[in-house]
């Protein structure tokens, strides 16, 4: 169980705003996206890797006290699908002839023994 930012009591993961103090707690309304909140005068571009390598579009930037994208310098990065499975783009989309290319293959090998 989660608790409120601001009145500090327990809540639903998927609550869209807190039903003791109405604090929004996820983005637009969307239970899937959630909201960052900076502490105290800190602001979350400080420590946020986008702020970093200067590729965030946030219009509050740099004084941002809330981001949907937030990401810390300190978390690992999320993989890619590419880095996860690297399998080459063409053998993902060309199955059936890379298929039909290793049977040519070991048709010509079994007749040239």
């Amino acid at each position: 169980m989660a608790a409120c930012p601001q009145c500090d009591r327990t809540l639903s993961s998927t609550a869209v705003s807190c039903p003791h103090c109405n604090l929004q707690l996820k983005a637009h309304g969307h239970p899937g996206i959630p909201l960052h909140r900076a502490t105290g005068t800190d602001f979350l571009c400080d420590s946020c890797i986008y702020h970093a390598d200067d590729t965030c579009n946030f219009p509050q930037r740099p004084q941002a006290k809330t981001c949907t994208l937030y990401q810390a310098i300190d978390t690992p990065a999320k993989l890619s699908p590419q880095e996860i499975y690297p399998l080459p783009w063409w053998r993902k989309i060309n199955q059936f002839w890379l298929a039909v290319a290793i049977l040519i293959g070991l048709s010509i090998l079994v007749t040239l023994l």
